[in-house]
C-alpha cells in the first residue's frame, strides 16, 4: 500500500497593512494615484485640454483669493483626505481646490503631502476617460467629507455643474457666469472663459 502525500490548501496571503493618509502621501508623493479602501489606484494622466481648463479655473480662483486675501488655491492633483464610513484614510488628488485662511491660517506652513484640512471648494475637470457615474461618486465623497461646494467642469459640454450638500445641482452653461457665493462671494467668471 502506498501512502499519498496530502498537500494542504494554500493559505490566503495576509492583507497588507493599511496606510494612513499621511503615510500614503509620503510613499506615493509625485505619483498619479489615489488611495481608496486601502488600495492604491492609478489615475490616468489627463491630456492637454484638461490641463488648460484646470489652469483657467485656478487662475480665476487665485485672482479672487488674492484680491480678497481670503485663502489659497491648490492645483496639480493635490492630495486631499476624503474620509468615508469604513475608509477613514481615503485620499483623492483634487484637480483644483480652495482652502480659506479661516481653515488654514495664512501664517500656517503648508506641508508636503496631504492638505491638513478639508477644502471649502473642490473643482474636478472631467476627462474623456471619466464616466459621469465616477465623477458623481467622487463628488458625493467630497461632500460627505465636508467640502462645501464641488464643481465639475465638463469640456465636452462646456458647462459647470455645481453641487452642495442637500441643495439641488446647479448647471452653468457657456453663456452664463459661474458664481460660488458660499466660498468666494465676489467670484464671477464667464463659463466660456474656462474652456478657451
Amino acid at each position: 500500500m502506498s501512502s499519498a502525500t496530502v498537500t494542504p490548501p494554500p493559505q490566503p496571503a495576509a492583507a497588507p497593512a493599511r496606510l494612513t493618509a499621511d503615510e500614503f502621501a509620503r510613499r506615493y508623493d509625485g505619483q498619479h494615484v489615489e488611495y481608496v479602501n486601502g488600495q492604491v489606484r492609478e489615475v490616468p494622466m489627463a491630456g492637454g485640454k484638461h490641463g488648460i481648463v484646470c489652469n483657467w479655473i485656478a487662475y480665476y480662483l487665485t485672482a479672487q483669493a488674492l484680491a480678497n486675501d481670503s485663502g489659497r488655491v491648490f492645483t496639480n492633483d493635490t492630495f486631499v483626505k476624503v474620509p468615508q464610513r469604513g475608509d477613514s484614510e481615503r485620499v483623492y488628488g483634487a484637480d483644483v481646490c480652495f482652502v480659506s485662511f479661516a481653515r488654514l491660517p495664512k501664517e500656517a506652513e503648508v506641508p508636503n503631502g496631504v492638505i491638513p484640512v478639508t477644502p471649502e471648494l473642490v473643482v474636478e475637470v472631467r476627462s474623456p476617460s471619466d464616466s459621469w457615474s465616477d465623477a458623481v461618486s467622487k463628488m458625493l465623497d467630497y461632500l460627505r467629507a465636508g467640502v462645501s461646494v464641488v464643481v465639475i467642469l465638463d469640456p465636452a459640454t462646456r458647462s459647470a455643474s455645481v453641487y452642495r450638500d442637500n441643495v439641488r445641482q446647479e448647471i452653468f452653461e457657456a453663456d452664463q457666469n459661474l458664481v460660488l457665493p458660499e466660498v468666494l462671494p465676489n467670484f464671477s467668471v464667464p463659463v466660456a472663459a474656462l474652456f478657451a
